[in-house]
């Protein structure tokens, strides 16, 4: 190459890597798989190193993190955040092991850590308590996301025991357990709303949402593996690690103390299959020198420590060929394609079948007809197409185009704008959908029927006996019918129609859940039973009523105002009220629980340990008190969490409103 050639060459390695850099930690969304990424990264290096005068002071090579997001306060790190020198070969390792050796002599140990795929964070905690949760950010500052932390069960606020510093950082890995994830996940897909591609970038995502409220719906985890203090408390790592599960912090059980290489590459050998068995993903190992005194002998390079390296898994892959692609409808009539493939072993497993996502991931991928693709199974629940080998493309095969019609039912599918999903809107007439609908219906966040399952409602779908939800409440006519379903006996159809009559008594605000409207998720309906009372107010209610209700918003409101311009829907309605459901809130359980906040009247504001602010709000009216909008001279109490707002304490200081804790609500109460 010219002169001229390698400048290019590393500009475009520097612009392309920055873009990724970006897309992973500030997005959380990544779009190149880490071996690719280390392998621009280190060809970029090397140019740098061969032609130092064109190196870019923005190359990524620079940097041990992505660039700072602009929605949460910016904190810089009293001990820099740095990076590990990775490697996915294990002669990397053996030359690490000698440099160390050359330093330090051979006198030391290891400590082996499973390297978490997750978001590293950094707290803090003064007297023992936790005070503030900053992400790595660059690595010398990042964003401070306390209140959103300290939702993770796992995170202790305090913390009690022996040989405690007054003031100490410990940091770890946020992550979600795979089991969440596809739990969470299916939520999103039932609700139109787009999934994740897995656990790293939806624990990311939740991390850096505004609202704590709903990181707490979200159940994360997190393992600590790092002490930092201004006086060494402890002479080694192993010693501050055992440490600290005492103080009650979360430690990974499979961390080794490691003797020689040997048994490290040991450690890495037997984790590169076990890791598959794990609830949570990794996609590597770390190794540190034990000691703290040998640490700071063998110190620092301008990115990364010399005493710690990190051996990188190469994510599972494997090469096979499309035999054809498939559509599946949603209940939503979201329709997804995926691909199914030459049967071939990936990570222990047989793997048939692979997501594609949607239209435009088979464009990126430029799909045709049995192509061999690279299908890769790492921080993927579901395997995923990363690549064609267009080597191995035989010459005219046709390009795979996304369909045009339901696979189902043949109706011309839509895509809206500013949304990634084909839909299908024949909604009453589209199998999947139909059966979808009344499988979500039954499950148990909405009705709950017992008796009931998804095959169950399959086979009903399939001999005639349900067509809409409403068909549920009239099968007591059918018994002959049921009697004839193959494994259907007897005592199953008692236990089916007792679980049909038993939900009638479910409350409003879970029938209006199980009712599938989009954007209606079992808090949305909660919010909705409570604000309008009944479903004939819902129905009748104008897009400025329905967003005046606490945290429903334009789109939620226009899904329900759509729903209820059907009359299918309508006449749905009416039959469940026919067949004895519950459409309104019941007075009932709006009766108070006490009247000792009567007459008195509070403000909530701030993040709270043990409630949310709709569960403090509830206890509030439950025992008579009135919650107001803002602070007046009117307020009797201010409730106060952590990271209220600067303006409303003034406010309230100035008008000498008594401020009080969760804690002393309770006392109240009580």
């Amino acid at each position: 190459m010219s002169m001229f050639e390698i400048k290019d060459k590393m500009d475009a390695l520097v612009t392309e890597l920055n873009q990724h850099t970006y897309n992973y930690y500030v997005l959380a969304m990544p779009t190149i798989a880490d071996y690719e990424f280390d392998k621009k990264l280190e060809e970029l290096a090397q140019l740098e190193q061969a032609y130092p005068e064109y190196a870019d002071p923005n190359s990524p090579t620079q940097k041990v993190g992505g660039d700072i997001t602009k929605t949460f306060n910016t904190v810089r790190h009293k001990w820099p955040m740095l990076s590990l020198g990775n490697t996915y070969n294990e002669q990397d390792l053996r030359d690490f092991d000698e440099r160390v050796r050359k330093a330090i002599g051979d006198d030391f140990e290891y400590v082996c850590e499973l390297k978490f795929d997750g978001l590293s964070m950094s707290l803090t905690y003064e007297n023992g308590a936790l005070v503030r949760a900053v992400t790595r950010g660059d690595g010398t500052q990042g964003d401070d996301v306390t209140a959103n932390i300290k939702t993770i069960h796992s995170i202790p606020h305090k913390v009690k025991g022996e040989n405690i510093p007054e003031t100490f950082e410990i940091r770890g890995e946020v992550f979600m357990h795979r089991a969440a994830f596809d739990r969470l996940n299916k939520e999103r897909e039932e609700l139109g709303e787009v999934t994740y591609a897995n656990p790293r970038n939806f624990a990311a995502g939740t991390v850096k949402m505004q609202d704590s409220k709903e990181v707490k719906k979200r159940p994360l985890d997190c393992f600590l593996y790092g002490l930092y203090t201004d006086k060494q408390v402890f002479k080694t790592h192993w010693e501050s690690l055992e440490a600290v599960k005492q103080w009650g912090f979360h430690v990974c059980e499979h961390t080794k103390l490691a003797g020689s290489i040997e048994e490290v590459l040991d450690f890495i050998h037997y984790w590169d299959e076990a890791r598959f068995k794990l609830s949570y993903d990794i996609d590597g190992i770390v190794i540190k020198v034990n000691s703290y005194g040998q640490q700071q002998e063998l110190g620092f390079t301008a990115k990364s420590p010399r005493w710690a390296i990190s051996y990188k898994y190469k994510a599972a892959e494997v090469q096979t060929v499309l035999e054809k692609v498939t559509y599946q409808v949603g209940r939503t009539g979201a329709v997804t394609p995926v691909a199914n493939l030459k049967p071939v072993v990936l990570a222990g497993t047989t793997v048939k079948r692979a997501t594609l996502h949607n239209a435009d991931e088979i464009t990126r991928l430029d799909l045709h007809e049995g192509d061999t693709v690279l299908v890769e199974k790492g921080g993927e629940i579901i395997p995923k197409i990363i690549k064609v080998n267009l080597d191995l493309r035989k010459p005219g095969t046709k390009a795979i185009h996304f369909i045009e019609n339901c696979p189902e039912c043949g109706t011309p599918l839509i895509r809206k704008e500013g949304e990634a999903a084909y839909y299908c809107t024949n909604e009453d007439g589209c199998g999947p959908q139909i059966v979808g609908k009344i499988q979500h219906f039954i499950g148990r966040k909405a009705m709950n029927i017992d008796g009931l399952g998804d095959e169950t409602i399959e086979t009903f779908y399939k001999r005639g006996l349900v067509r809409h939800i409403s068909d549920l409440y009239k099968l007591h006519d059918k018994a002959d019918e049921l009697k004839s379903i193959e494994r259907f006996g007897e005592k199953s159809i008692e236990n089916m129609l007792k679980g049909i009559e038993q939900s009638k008594q479910m409350p409003f605000e879970k029938v209006l859940f199980g009712l599938g409207i989009r954007y209606v998720g079992e808090t949305v309906a909660k919010k909705l039973a409570k604000g309008v009372k009944n479903i004939d107010n819902l129905a009748a209610a104008s897009l400025e009523e329905l967003t005046a209700i606490d945290e429903i918003g334009v789109r939620i409101a226009d899904s329900i105002n759509e729903y209820f311009a059907k009359n299918s829907n309508v006449a749905q309605i009416n039959e469940l009220k026919d067949a004895g459901l519950c459409f309104e809130v019941k007075e009932s359980s709006n009766k108070p629980q006490s009247d000792k906040l009567n007459g008195k009247t509070f403000v909530i504001s701030g993040v709270f340990e043990k409630y949310s602010r709709d569960e403090l709000k509830n206890l509030i009216e439950e025992n008579g008190g009135k919650i107001l909008s803002s602070i007046s001279a009117k307020l009797d109490f201010l409730v106060a969490g952590d990271n209220m707002g600067p303006s409303k304490l003034e406010k309230a200081t100035k008008l000498n409103i008594k401020m009080i804790s969760e804690v002393e609500l309770e006392e109240m109460i009580e």
